[in-house]
């Protein structure tokens, strides 16, 4: 489960824990003038270890596999390998990772330190970078992807290590996008990425839906997490593939056949929910209207009240200013 404080984090804090414990296969270094931070974000260089991504700051001694993220790949002067070899060695660093992968293609771009560096390709599956030293290092390609585009959102011109390269590891959208339907998401999804942590120190991606509400897609021991966009910013959270329009014209759909089908959606909101379903309140275009709306947890509209009589009902509509009260009369 997202817990609401660390989603405002959720990004900078996953880039800085890859940077910490992700290959960094060219060098590295830290802006010279830091990006400045938003509430509950850390400040740049502030070291973040595995699975203390909502704690505080944390100083750990420094392994020879840590150090040896810091160097460069550079090219060995070995003889020439065949393509089985590579793929052979590969899956021997696989299976020591403990990395279920159904391996298609190998590399071996070099060494880092003293150890043998390969990008693995798995079929229909995330492909993976593997530094072969003891224990073994498999680092995701989704996720450094992930990495790199948080960074470079942050400054175009960020270093950010080194990535996977070869064509059929840059398959982010098909299989995040795959997951998300496993979860549940019926939407046609055009974006997808990997975004950072939970507090429970599991995966977590977003996905965007074309004309429609996205999601975010947490990865747990027991199956997947699926959030719509809507639970997600009301959670304090934001969704970087999805517009607020977007998330109105997708409960907009919600209300056709109820007494509210005509309301233009503008805005909506996730007000609370109960174990038979969620309530929302939509702004309508129309001066003055809008809707409180009961949903099941199958997604289907039970009843909706006007704004203008559901006081009572959560606190009542905020989007919607209530209607001035009538002047008083003279008796």
């Amino acid at each position: 489960m997202l817990k609401s404080k660390t989603l405002a984090a959720l990004a900078v804090a996953f880039a800085a824990a890859l940077t910490a414990a992700g290959p960094s296969m060219a060098q590295t270094t830290s802006p010279t003038t830091p990006p400045p931070t938003r509430p509950g974000e850390r400040p740049t260089g502030e070291q973040v270890l595995p699975g203390r991504i909502g704690g505080g700051r944390a100083e750990a001694p420094r392994t020879r596999q840590q150090r040896e993220r810091g160097q460069p790949v550079r090219r060995a002067a070995a003889p020439q390998q065949t393509q089985e070899q590579i793929k052979a060695a590969a899956q021997v660093q696989l299976t020591a990772a403990g990395v279920a992968c159904e391996l298609t293609e190998a590399t071996n771009p070099g060494l880092i330190g003293e150890s043998q560096v390969f990008e693995t390709v798995c079929a229909n599956a995330e492909g993976w970078l593997l530094i072969a030293s003891t224990p073994v290092q498999a680092f995701s390609c989704i996720e450094l992807a992930g990495t790199a585009a948080i960074a470079r959102s942050r400054d175009p011109n960020a270093d950010v290590g080194q990535q996977c390269v070869m064509p059929a590891n840059q398959n982010g959208l098909t299989v995040i996008g795959g997951w998300a339907r496993d979860a549940g998401a019926t939407c046609t999804i055009d974006e997808a990425q990997a975004i950072g942590k939970s507090d429970d120190n599991n995966m977590v991606y977003e996905v965007g839906c074309a004309g429609g509400n996205g999601y975010w897609l947490e990865k747990l021991t027991t199956g997947w997490d699926l959030k719509d966009c809507t639970q997600v910013t009301s959670m304090g959270g934001s969704c970087r593939f999805t517009t607020a329009q977007e998330q109105a014209d997708s409960f907009e759909a919600k209300l056709a056949g109820t007494d509210a089908a005509a309301c233009d959606v503008t805005q909506v909101r996730l007000m609370g929910s109960n174990p038979n379903g969620r309530f929302y309140e939509a702004k309508c275009a129309a001066e003055g209207e809008g809707f409180i709306a009961r949903v099941s947890n199958e997604g289907v509209t039970q009843q909706v009240y006007p704004c203008a009589t559901a006081q009572r009902i959560g606190g009542g509509c905020t989007l919607t200013p209530a209607p001035a009260a009538a002047p008083a009369t003279e008796q």
